[in-house]
């Protein structure tokens, strides 16, 4: 049995924003059950914060989300109502991108150890709706944009009791490499 005064909207709400007293955080993590609709009651707290329409399926990170299209297709999208297209495909290949790749660079944000830019360029994602920044990853120069995650949406739906009505194995399939390839027979043309 949960509580549901502490599983409660408005709970879900405070946790989201960072305002749940830590105390009651620890209760909802040692909860023996966890209440069925406290993933709905999540996603009917982001789908409330935005003002566009589209239906929120998962959350991606602090601005970006997977929603569901009218026209049956599913993207990624900023709080903003960016789109950032397929969210099978990598968002960041959509973004702006600062690349931090002299030591003076990579001092502004590293003042401890910083990482030496002879190995590695530290890459900012941005929206380029909002500006805010996506995403930050230290990887060794040239290396491809990290795709962190890609969500079973489907999977997560049904273990939730509530599968969408276009559930199909395809939609977890990393499309990612077919959109490169077709930015490279562009330029082959």
């Amino acid at each position: 049995m949960t509580d549901d005064r502490l599983t409660s909207k408005e709970n879900i709400r405070r946790l989201v924003d960072g305002e749940l007293p830590l105390e009651m955080v620890h209760e909802l993590v040692r909860m023996p059950s966890k209440d069925e609709d406290r993933f709905w009651k999540y996603l009917e707290v982001l789908q409330e914060r935005v003002e566009w329409p589209e239906r929120i399926l998962a959350r991606l990170s602090d601005h970006l989300y997977v929603v569901a299209k009218e026209d049956g297709g599913r993207v990624t999208k900023c709080d903003c109502g960016q789109e950032f297209g397929d969210y099978r495909v990598n968002w960041k290949l959509g973004c702006l991108v600062h690349c931090r790749r002299s030591e003076e660079q990579v001092r502004e944000v590293f003042t401890v150890v910083a990482p030496d830019p002879d190995y590695v360029e530290v890459r900012e994602y941005y929206c380029p709706g909002c500006q805010s920044q996506l995403g930050v990853e230290v990887v060794p120069v040239g290396y491809p944009p990290l795709f962190e995650v890609l969500p079973d949406v489907d999977a997560v739906h049904e273990l939730g009791g509530r599968p969408l009505a276009d559930a199909d194995p395809e939609w977890f399939e990393d499309r990612t490499a077919a959109r490169t390839a077709a930015w490279a027979r562009e330029e082959d043309a």
